[in-house]
Order: structure tokens, then sequence, then C-alpha cells
């Protein structure tokens, strides 16, 4: 089904794109091919890597899937249009329009021309996105401390050690008081990834830096990653709390492990567990991968949710579609009954659908501040 779901937007672009093309018809099939292979990027992927979620193919190879699998679904969706005001064009004249080839150049153009700019945005280094957030209960001794929070890093033949050492770079310059990491690391086992994962040992605060598994880690021996985490300098939340304390002061930093964890045996998550023992006086701010269960914790009397997982939507537009598997919530502030949520868009992204549009990646940096 998987596969199948995304040869859908294929034979939309042979069948209602490539076949009307005033063009001889062995130029349209060598193009419907071409294309095809294009779309089967998830499904050469399975058989070459053994995952869908780790393309292990060269870096050049992978943005280059990227740009006509990312081409082929935005020419569909254009085409889908085209096909609809066709339909209504019928229902009035009863008769369908005639389209000129120019039109359908102009798509196809255009589809690559957005792939193509929408690979640009997924893979760069993002740029710094500094938010001011009113923490309820939060003591005047911790009134503008500086977090700063990295999700969906996704490193892979994507997101190589070489991204991952210019986002060091650039998180480091913050000089944050605290880094946090909510999530998907990674995409590939870590024998295969402990070289590109490797400078993320750089990371520097003066509190540390704390990190939540995100589904991806479990689609590739969680337990492993989670051993090896902290030799890169991390200290793992697994349904745990840690305290910062500034003179008087105190902060909670609560994480989970990922809702992932039922399918695969391992621990699931406590919120319960996480808060135990945290003093009562504390604002807590909760780390948890996807932001689907933040009900959860606004009942819990959490001040601050930080998840990630959605990448944004990725495409403008497809973001509304993201926000209804993830209970509405897919980028940016929500008010939780009386707990914040924030979703980030995410500061890499899945090597299988690389495209951002409208939703550019983050490296957020939080100022905490006191309520009034």
């Amino acid at each position: 089904m998987f596969h199948l779901m995304f040869s859908l937007p294929w034979l939309i672009v042979a069948s209602r794109f490539i076949a009307p093309l005033p063009w001889p018809w062995w130029v349209k099939l060598l193009l419907a091919v071409f294309l095809l292979f294009a779309s089967q990027y998830h499904l050469f992927s399975r058989f070459t890597s053994g995952s869908v979620f780790a393309p292990e193919f060269p870096r050049p190879l992978v943005i280059a899937f990227n740009l006509f699998f990312g081409a082929i679904v935005l020419l569909a969706a254009m085409q889908v249009v085209l096909d609809l005001v066709s339909l209504v064009i019928f229902a009035v004249r009863w008769t369908f329009p005639a389209v000129p080839p120019e039109v359908r150049y102009t798509m196809g153009i255009a589809a690559l021309a957005l792939a193509g700019f929408g690979i640009s945005q997924a893979i760069r280094v993002p740029a710094v996105k500094r938010i001011e957030v009113t923490i309820p209960g939060l003591a005047a001794e911790l009134d503008g401390y500086r977090m700063v929070q990295l999700t969906d890093m996704h490193i892979s033949r994507l997101f190589t050690g070489q991204w991952a050492h210019a986002v060091v770079e650039k998180t480091n310059a913050l000089d944050a008081d605290l880094i946090v990491i909510t999530g998907d690391l990674i995409d590939g086992s870590l024998d295969i990834r402990r070289e590109d994962i490797a400078p993320l040992a750089g990371l520097r605060a003066r509190d540390g830096v704390l990190t939540v598994p995100g589904n991806h880690e479990y689609f590739f021996d969680v337990d492993r990653w989670l051993g090896h985490f902290p030799s890169l300098n991390m200290r793992i939340l697994a349904n745990e709390h840690h305290v910062i304390e500034r003179g008087e002061g105190r902060l909670v930093i609560a994480g989970v492990t990922d809702l992932s964890a039922r399918f695969t045996g391992a621990v699931e998550p406590d919120l319960g567990r996480a808060l135990h023992g945290a003093p009562a006086d504390a604002p807590v701010i909760l780390l948890d991968h996807q932001p689907r269960m933040a009900e959860r914790a606004a009942k819990r009397g959490v001040a601050l949710q930080l998840s990630g997982h959605t990448h944004g939507g990725m495409v403008r537009g497809l973001d509304r579609i993201v926000a209804r598997a993830n209970n509405g919530y897919v980028s940016g502030f929500y008010q939780v009954g009386g707990m914040q949520l924030y979703v980030n868009n995410g500061t890499g992204l899945w090597p299988g659908f690389a495209l951002r549009i409208g939703v550019p990646a983050e490296l957020t940096e939080f100022t905490l501040r006191s309520a009034p």
C-alpha cells in the first residue's frame, strides 16, 4: 500500500499530462518510464538499504530522486486542478475546453522549478528563529534563560556529518544556557551513521544537552541509539526529568519516549513517571517528539511542551493534511488548556520527501520570561 500510494501521482502525470502532449509516442514513452523510475524512489531504498526511511544512495542521487519525485507530486497536483477547472467549464458549456500544449509546458517547468527550490530550502542549514515565551511561575532568577531546540535533524546521506557540523557551529554561537533535541536525530543504523552523527558531540551549553527519542530512532534499534547518545555528551530523558537551578529558582525539564515505542516493545511514554519526584513549585517544560498528546500534558500542569515530528507540513497546503494526523497541531504555538505547545518545523527533514515550500526549517532559540 505504501508504494502504491506513492505511485498514484505518477499515474496521474502519465495519463493526464504526458499522454495528451503532441510529441512522438516513443518520446512520451521514454519520459513516462523515466518518471516511473523516479517515482519508485522509496521502493529502491527498501531494496538497497532495507528501509524506506534511510536511502543509502550517494547524496547527489538522493537529491536527484527528491527533485524528480517532488516534481511528479507537484505536477500531479497541478494536473488535478487543471482537470477540475475543465470539469467546471464542461458543466457550464457542455464541452471540454482544449488545453494548449503551452499550458502543460508551463506546468512542467513550474513543477520542476518548485521542486528544485523546495530541496534547496530543505537541505540548507536553517536560520536562527528567536522566540520569547512567558512561563507562569518562572522565578526571577531564571528570567532571560535561553534554550535552543533542535529537532528532526534526520542525519543521513542527505543531512550529512558536514551539515551536522555546520548546525553545531551555528548553535554554539548562540551561547545558550541549554540545548534540547526533541527526537528524530537520525535515519539509519548506528553502524552506518556513527561518523555522520559524531559532530553532535561538539554541542555546548552551560546546562548541557538534553535529548528525547523520536519515532525514527525506533526504526533503527532504539536501544543501541539510546546507549550511544550519552557518548555524544547528551543526557537522555526517557520518562525522566532534570532540574535547572539558578539561585533559589528552579525549572523542570521533563522528557518522554515516543509513541512508536508501543509497536516495538520498548518503554512507552509515561509522563507520570517522568514527573515523579519533580519539585512541585517549579514550572515544567516537557520534551515530547510528537504533539498529539498535548492535552494529556496540559492536564498534568505542564507550562510549555516542545515538539517536532510534523516538519511543519513541509509544503504550504500539505500542512493541513499533516495537521489532521496530529490532532490539529502542525507548526508554531498553540494554547492547550493552560499549557503552551510549540511545534517546531524541524531543523532537517526525512530524506524520503525533502521539500520545503513556504515552511522554513528552524534552529530555534527560546528566551524564557517570568510572568508580569
